[in-house]
């Protein structure tokens, strides 16, 4: 399927969901945990918090209710206002409706660098929700221009701490301490994570990324601990690269990468490398996983301002994002019928918008994905 898709799982133990599409070249996630919980299910029917956010982000939330909507997949939307402007949306409201449904979706929120009393809402809702691991999945897909083929690799971050503890102060005129805090707690959960979803999804090595030869306490720990746990799963190949070595290795040679574990901010750095890799921030979904809830998103987390309105930005990346909360929610013939719908709107037809090489607007890809999926329902019923 096109999705990286979420089944619901107990760790070490896999359900079966079916077999993918044969049109597909993406393999769906199995996530390790006591996963899918659905807070919010009524009459069979799921409820969603949905956050529109800045930029593209309303009118690709609009397109992804549309195509839920054609093929009568369970779920309705909560929508609550959080964009960047300070004071626009409650944060409390936003909070309690995610707690309340246990799911959400949302687009990006723009933080701005000219306010410092104005921190990331983002990494707020990240922080309070424990969404402690995100999950990004970047593979090539066929008929998307790159440098590289064959790239097919998971990456998974630590979520809430390192440098986005968020703990900054000026202690005199010109001199600023930034404040990173690393527990063993939560780098255990993190690792042990990663090594279980090698596990379940056949997965064969984790490279753990750091900067241990500088930070040798903070990182020194990251590292110490994922290697430590590497030898509780011997069928898994533990490697280990400093970030910068790894950066460089990710532009030359991509391939020799299958899973990998870093903290906050270098997931951040080379999660966006590989998006870009792959086709651009345009194409890739990202998963923020904690023990209760999860919030689904694009996975580079741009607001993409400059194509709002224009009719011009690509979906997909938007469009997976809910194929992924369709399959955390258990709806995989609603996820199975969009993901291969879309699959087939990019690869076979090579409807591409103007990033990957094409010259189709958004509504028009859309709109194709939504012919198919016409033609495609009478299989899933």
């Amino acid at each position: 399927m096109l999705s990286s898709g979420v089944v619901s799982t107990a760790t070490r133990r896999v359900i079966s969901v079916g077999t993918p599409a044969a049109s597909s070249a993406i393999r769906t996630h199995k996530i390790p945990g006591p996963r899918g919980n659905t807070l919010a299910k009524y009459g069979g029917r799921h409820t969603v918090t949905v956050m529109p956010g800045d930029g593209i982000g309303p009118e690709m939330i609009g397109h992804i209710r549309t195509l839920m909507k054609y093929c009568n997949a369970p779920v309705n939307f909560e929508e609550v206002q959080m964009t960047s402007t300070p004071y626009d949306g409650d944060m409390e409201e936003v909070i309690y409706a995610i707690e309340r449904n246990g799911v959400g979706i949302k687009g990006n929120i723009e933080t701005k660098f000219d306010d410092p009393a104005f921190s990331s809402r983002n990494v707020e809702l990240r922080r309070r929700l424990d969404l402690w691991a995100n999950v990004l999945h970047c593979v090539t897909i066929p008929t998307v221009p790159s440098r590289h083929k064959d790239i097919d690799i998971v990456l998974i971050r630590e979520n809430t701490e390192g440098e986005y503890s968020g703990l900054e102060h000026e202690s005199i005129p010109g001199v600023v301490e930034s404040i990173k805090i690393v527990t063993q707690d939560k780098i255990e959960r993190v690792a042990r994570f990663a090594y279980e979803y090698a596990v379940l999804n056949g997965r064969k090595k984790v490279t753990t990324v750091h900067k241990a030869n500088i930070q040798k306490l903070g990182d020194g720990l990251f590292l110490q601990i994922a290697q430590e746990m590497a030898k509780e799963y011997p069928s898994i190949e533990f490697d280990q690269m400093i970030v910068d070595n790894a950066c460089m290795q990710m532009v030359s040679r991509p391939q020799q990468f299958d899973v990998m574990l870093m903290p906050n901010l270098y997931g951040n750095i080379i999660s966006n490398i590989a998006c870009g890799l792959v086709g651009g921030p345009g194409l890739v979904s990202g998963m923020n996983m904690g023990d209760v809830h999860a919030v689904f998103e694009p996975g580079t987390r741009n607001t993409g301002t400059g194509l709002a309105g224009k009719d011009i930005a690509n979906p997909t990346a938007f469009l997976r994002a809910g194929i992924d909360m369709l399959r955390y929610l258990g709806c995989h013939k609603h996820a199975n019928v969009i993901s291969d719908a879309l699959w087939q709107t990019l690869t076979e037809q090579g409807i591409h918008t103007s990033d990957i090489g094409g010259s189709a607007k958004t509504s028009e890809v859309v709109e194709a994905t939504l012919r198919n999926m016409e033609r495609m329902l009478p299989r899933y019923q």
